[in-house]
């Protein structure tokens, strides 16, 4: 029996671990603050076990680095490196894996998986390692030029392709000749790969959750960072679609999962949605689909499927708000939905049409936002800054747009070119990287044009973040103290140290009649404030702290 060893590598750097930035959500440890590891289950690494499951005898292990980077209590390594080899050898050292996969979605993760790459080229000399994902489908180049310790990297979606390979028996020679696999000799003559994809997802078995240790995804920064969401429902990611025809030029999926939509049945996701309910307790569905309302009948029937089956969900890519009209927005209410994301990516006309080709229209934003507020639906927004072509006064037109929603909260990121993506082709051929695009994330700028330069962009991300959630917060403009209080609490969970969400805190506090709490916060404001960082700001927006 063939033993598969699949590693997910952190979805973060080892600096931004070690040494988060003042800006940014943090994880309290016994020896200090480190950044947040986000925890999303692994799926595609989950849907691969499955698959070759259902066709073979196969051994399935899987080590998941993000999860262990959030058990550890103590870090005192000088390299995520370092990490790896001295985890790997005491957990692994009586293992001895035939293939090992490694699995990267974004390129924060680029490094780590490079160091990976060498550990288990070390520690396991006999075992056919090859890496899958938007990563080395897009950067194949790159990963051969720094690595010479992978075998193959897979082109897209890996179902297929993965088992080919473990299949055959002249494993070398199957990777040079299947076209879903890039070799180091094909990435460098230059040959064209092609997808495998499997058109009818229902031929893809339930998802292997087994391989995981499911409690520890139960709570997720990325989930718990929407201040509606209870952190201590047992969670489950599910995906019930792959694809999406639209050409947004920041976002790259379609160089994994294709632009033509493939759907699981609604009778599969039904299936599959019960046994989640009925065999681990799942109360909570984080859907992760790119295009879930592209069939918007199909979208119904699911979200029906959800309420009677008395879960809830959380889409985590956001949904297409121009498909959002109140009978999709009242469905999703009585199925539970009480928070939705909404991927509005801009307040100016001009950056939608022009530069992001994102078919939405502002006056559609004003209208989904309305009416999830009468729902009971808590929304946050996001928005990307710093996009090439973008100007100031397009920034300063997100600004007034957005202040004009109604939206509960507000998520401010710095654009950034992903590989695969028209965004990086542009900011390439244009030379406006004043950083490297391979581990880059949305936190910091790396884009600089004619029109703005990277400190501008990361301080205009920054302030616009302070404006628009605490010192024009809409909650508390509205009345709604206790709402308001939902997200500048979660702030303070994330930034224990955050003077202004503790001042504006304090403030509803006292609305709500608990002067006691409201002196303690205040009394945290203002100890606080004292920092520089925090000065800086409760100075420029004359908060009298």
């Amino acid at each position: 029996m063939q033993k598969i060893l699949f590693i997910v590598p952190p979805h973060i750097r080892y600096n931004d671990f070690v040494n988060p930035a003042p800006n940014v959500r943090v994880v309290r440890k016994q020896f200090g603050n480190f950044g947040s590891v986000l925890t999303d289950m692994p799926l595609g690494v989950l849907s691969l076990s499955a698959y070759l499951k259902k066709h073979i005898a196969v051994e399935m292990r899987l080590v998941d680095f993000n999860i262990v980077l959030n058990r550890v209590e103590e870090f005192e390594f000088h390299s995520f490196a370092e990490f790896f080899r001295d985890w790997l050898l005491a957990e692994l050292r009586d293992y001895a894996p035939h293939l090992i996969g490694i699995s990267a979605l974004f390129t924060p993760a680029y490094q780590n998986m490079l160091d990976l790459g060498q550990c288990c080229r070390e520690l396991f000399p006999n075992a056919v390692i090859v890496a899958g994902g938007s990563v080395p489908s897009n950067m194949h180049k790159e990963i051969f030029q720094h690595s010479e310790c992978f075998d193959a990297l897979c082109y897209g979606e890996g179902e297929k392709p993965l088992l080919g390979l473990a299949q055959a028996e002249d494993k070398s020679r199957h990777l040079e000749e299947n076209p879903a696999w890039i070799t180091r000799r094909k990435s460098q003559t230059g040959q064209t790969f092609f997808h495998d994809f499997i058109m009818d997802l229902d031929e893809i078995p339930f998802y292997d959750y087994r391989i995981c240790q499911v409690d520890d995804y139960g709570i997720n920064p990325a989930i718990t960072a929407y201040a509606s969401v209870d952190g201590e429902k047992q969670n489950f990611h599910v995906m019930t679609s792959r694809g999406c025809p639209n050409r947004c030029s920041f976002c790259s999926s379609h160089t994994v999962h294709g632009r033509k939509m493939r759907y699981y049945s609604v009778a599969r996701v039904r299936e599959d949605f019960a046994r989640l309910k009925d065999q681990y307790g799942a109360r909570l569905v984080v859907v992760q689909d790119d295009h879930f309302m592209a069939n918007r009948q199909r979208a119904l029937e699911i979200i029906q499927v959800i309420k009677e089956l008395q879960l809830t969900a959380v889409f985590q890519n956001s949904l297409a708000l121009y498909a959002l009209d109140r009978k999709t927005l009242a469905a999703l209410q009585s199925a539970g939905v009480d928070q939705l994301p909404l991927a509005v990516e801009s307040g100016s006309d001009r950056v939608l049409r022009e530069i992001m080709h994102k078919p939405l229209n502002l006056s559609i934003v004003k209208r989904v936002a309305r009416d999830c507020r009468e729902l009971g639906i808590y929304t946050h927004v996001n928005i990307l800054i710093g996009l090439p072509g973008e100007t100031k006064q397009d920034i300063e037109d997100t600004r007034a747009f957005l202040k004009t929603i109604n939206a509960n909260w507000f998520i401010i990121l710095c654009a950034t070119p992903l590989v695969g993506s028209e965004m990086l082709d542009i900011c390439l051929k244009k030379g406006y990287l004043k950083g490297s695009y391979i581990d880059c994330d949305y936190k910091k700028a790396i884009v600089e044009t004619e029109d703005f330069t990277t400190g501008y962009i990361q301080e205009k991300a920054y302030l616009l973040n302070l404006e628009l959630n605490f010192v024009e917060n809409s909650d508390m403009r509205l009345g709604n103290y206790a709402l308001a209080l939902q997200g500048l609490e979660n702030a303070i969970r994330a930034r224990d140290d955050h003077a202004i969400a503790y001042y504006y805190a304090a403030q509803c506090w006292e609305k709500l009649g608990d002067s006691a709490k409201a002196q303690r916060y205040l009394n945290a404001a203002q100890r606080f404030a004292e920092k520089p960082f925090w000065r800086k700001y409760v100075d420029q927006f004359n908060i009298p702290i």
